[in-house]
This record gives C-alpha cells, structure tokens and sequence, in this order.
C-alpha cells in the first residue's frame, strides 16, 4: 500500500506541476489577447479531479482494497502511459496549453503531434488515467464513479473548447 500511496502522491506533485505551467500559460495567453470560454465548469472539473486522488487513497485504505498484480500492474503500465499523453499534448501545444478553454486570436489551430490522430487527445489521457489510476489498487467503486462524472463534465468541456475552436475561424 505504501507504494501506492507514493504514486498518489507523485500524481498528486505532477497535477501541481500542471497548474504552474497553465497559471503561465494563462498570463502569455492574455498578453497575447487570448479570451476564456467556459469558466463556470472549471470550479467542478477541480473538484472532480481533486476527488479522484482523494478517492483513490480513501477507498483503498477504507474498505482494505487489495493489490491485485494482474491487475494492478497493467493499470500502472496504462497510467504511465496516460501521463506521457498528457504531457506530449502539454509539449505540443506549448505555450497555447491550459487547464482552462483559452483562445487567442490568429493563433493557429494545432495539429501535430498527438493531435493529428485525434482532436481531444488530452481528454484521452483524463478518461484512460481516471479509470486506470485507482484501479491499481483495486478501487473500482472511484473508478467506476469518477468515469461517469467525467463522461458528463467531458460533454461540456469538448462542447464548450470546440464552439471557442470555432470562434478563430
């Protein structure tokens, strides 16, 4: 349990990391006129997203979840590979990366790297870690809870950043 805890934590460190690069990315992208979309949904998906590292140590330790090795170690094999998504879509959208839906005028829409295969592939790194994160420490409850939740939150957020994608053209 000790060292799922330790992942917990680093997750935990690497979502800080994430809000130091957008609150960055936040202040070059209103220099360069950049205008947010949506940001009455950002206060759940904070919440949501704070709950699913809660989730992921509360249920574990509450209900004495087992490790599960032949479960537990392909979901820590899919949740590195989600915070490599993660952060190859971080790289290649550079500066324009954010937590939050920023657009700036004249900015050209990215589409190389992990966005010429898929249009939200940051989104795909969210659903593949939400799921497999607790997982592996057998917390299918957070898994399955965290998974509907951020289905419904994902309709709003892809709605909302596709309509301000929109708005350049």
């Amino acid at each position: 349990m000790t060292w799922y805890l330790l992942l917990i934590a680093v997750i935990s460190v690497e979502r800080v990391a994430e809000l130091v690069v957008s609150k960055r990315n936040w202040v070059w992208s209103r220099e360069h006129g950049g205008t947010e979309f949506g940001a009455r949904h950002y206060p759940v998906m904070v919440v949501l997203h704070v709950g699913l590292l809660v989730g992921c140590v509360v249920e574990p330790v509450v209900l004495d979840r087992p490790f599960v090795p032949s479960l537990g170690w392909p979901m820590l094999v899919i949740v590195l590979a989600a915070q490599g998504l993660r952060w190859w879509c971080i790289t290649t959208l550079g500066p324009q990366w954010n937590t939050r839906v920023i657009v700036i005028p004249d900015a050209p829409r990215v589409v190389g790297g992990p966005y010429r295969f898929v249009p939200h592939p940051n989104y795909v790194a969210v659903v593949i870690e939400g799921f497999a994160l607790p997982l592996v420490h057998s917390a299918w409850i957070i898994a399955l809870a965290f998974t509907a939740l951020n289905a419904a939150l994902l309709h709003i957020r892809i709605k909302v950043e596709n309509d301000a994608l929109a708005s350049l053209t």
